[in-house]
C-alpha cells in the first residue's frame, strides 16, 4: 500500500466526518457472495469459512449471533480480535483490530492461527494488495482460496439464512421469509438509520447541530419501536426476524456503552419497558447470550476512542442483567 495515499482514507469509524462535523458512514468494498450452488465461485460448504469478529463490534455481532442460532457454528469456524483498538504497523500510527499473540493473553480472543495475521488489516492487505479502505469487521474468509468473501454484514447474515440450509443445524428457522421481506427492510431501515447508525451519528458528532439532528432522531426512533413492542412480540408480528437482530446488537449496548459514551442519555433503554424486556427476550434465545461479551464491549469503546474518552477508564456500572425475566411471552407466539 501506498502510504501517502492511505494517510486520506477513511480507515476507521472515527475518520468518517463530513465538513459540517457529522459521522458519514463509508460502505463496504468486499461483496462477492456465498451460494448453495455448487458450481459458483464461493460454494456453500462446510469447513470452508472463516468468520473474523470482534465481540464489541455490533456489526460483527448480527453475524455471529446467526451463526449461533442457524446453527453453523460447526460448519463455519469463527475468531474474534482484543477488544482495544493497537497499532496495526510499526511504520505507521494506523489503529485498529488486532490479534492477540498468545492464547491466554485476552479471554474471548485468540490468535490468527489460519493466516499468521497480527491485524484485521493484515488480512485485507493479503486479500488485496492495493487495498486503500478500513480494515472492519466482519470478514468472512475463504480458506480455500485465501481471500475475503464479504465485509458487508448486512449480506453475510443474509448468506447464513439461505445459502447454507443443506448444513445448518437449524434450517427451519428463516430470519428473512419471503411473506415479511418487505415489511423487514421498511424497519431495517429507519432502525439502521435511527438507532444502529444513529447512536454513531451522535457519539462521534464535533458540533451541536449534528448531535441534535442525530439524537432527535435516535429517540423518535426508540420510542416508535417502544409503540410496536407494545402491541406484538417482534417488530414484525409475533415471529423473530432478521429485523429484530439488527435493532438488538444496538440496544444491548444502550446503557452499558452509548448512554454515557455517545452521550445518549435523554432517557435509558430501561426507562422503555417493552424494548428493555424486548431485549431481554432475544438475549435468552439459545446461542444468543454467548455473543454478547459486555467486558469486550466496554473495553473497546472506551478505550478505542481518545479523542472521546481520553483517559481511557470504563465505567463500572450499570451492569445489566438481561438474563432476568422478562413479559414478552404474554404475546402468542
Amino acid at each position: 500500500m501506498n502510504f501517502s495515499t492511505s494517510v486520506q482514507m477513511a480507515r476507521s469509524a472515527l475518520d468518517e466526518m463530513s465538513a459540517t462535523g457529522a459521522f458519514v458512514r463509508t460502505p463496504s468494498t468486499f461483496r462477492s457472495f456465498i451460494s448453495k450452488d455448487p458450481n459458483s465461485p464461493f460454494p456453500a460448504e462446510a469447513g470452508r469459512y472463516h468468520l473474523y469478529v470482534s465481540y464489541a463490534c455490533p456489526w460483527a455481532s448480527r453475524c455471529l449471533v446467526y451463526l449461533k442460532i442457524k446453527g453453523l457454528d460447526k460448519a463455519i469456524s469463527f475468531s474474534s480480535v482484543k477488544p482495544i483498538w493497537g497499532r496495526t504497523k510499526d511504520n505507521d500510527d494506523h489503529m485498529g483490530w488486532i490479534f492477540p499473540a498468545l492464547d491466554d493473553e485476552e479471554p474471548g480472543a485468540e490468535p490468527d492461527t489460519l493466516n499468521g495475521a497480527k491485524s484485521i488489516r493484515d488480512l485485507y492487505e493479503l486479500a488485496s494488495s492495493n487495498y486503500s479502505g478500513k480494515y472492519t469487521v466482519p470478514v468472512l474468509w475463504d480458506k480455500k482460496l485465501k481471500t475475503i468473501v464479504n465485509n458487508e454484514s448486512e449480506e453475510i447474515i443474509r448468506m447464513f439464512n439461505t445459502e447454507f440450509i443443506d448444513i445448518t443445524e437449524n434450517a427451519a428457522l428463516d430470519l428473512y421469509p419471503p411473506h415479511l421481506q418487505g415489511q423487514i427492510n421498511e424497519v431495517n431501515d429507519w432502525v439502521y438509520d435511527g438507532i444502529n447508525n444513529g447512536v454513531y451519528r451522535c457519539g462521534f458528532a464535533k458540533k451541536q447541530e449534528p448531535y441534535d439532528e442525530a439524537i432527535t432522531k435516535l429517540y423518535e426512533a426508540l420510542d416508535k419501536c417502544e409503540e410496536i413492542l407494545s402491541q406484538q412480540r417482534y417488530l414484525c408480528g409475533n415471529a423473530l426476524t432478521e429485523a429484530d437482530i439488527r435493532l438488538f446488537v444496538t440496544v444491548i449496548r444502550f446503557d452499558e456503552v452509548y448512554a454515557v459514551h455517545f452521550k445518549c442519555n435523554k432517557k435509558l433503554l430501561r426507562e422503555y419497558p417493552n424494548v428493555f424486556n424486548y431485549t431481554k427476550d432475544i438475549y435468552q434465545v439459545p446461542g444468543v447470550s454467548s455473543t454478547v461479551n459486555m467486558e469486550h464491549i466496554k473495553k473497546h469503546y472506551y478505550g478505542s476512542h481518545p479523542s472521546i474518552n481520553p483517559f481511557g477508564i470504563i465505567p463500572h456500572g450499570p451492569n445489566i442483567d438481561y438474563s432476568t425475566p422478562h413479559d414478552r411471552d404474554r404475546f402468542s407466539k
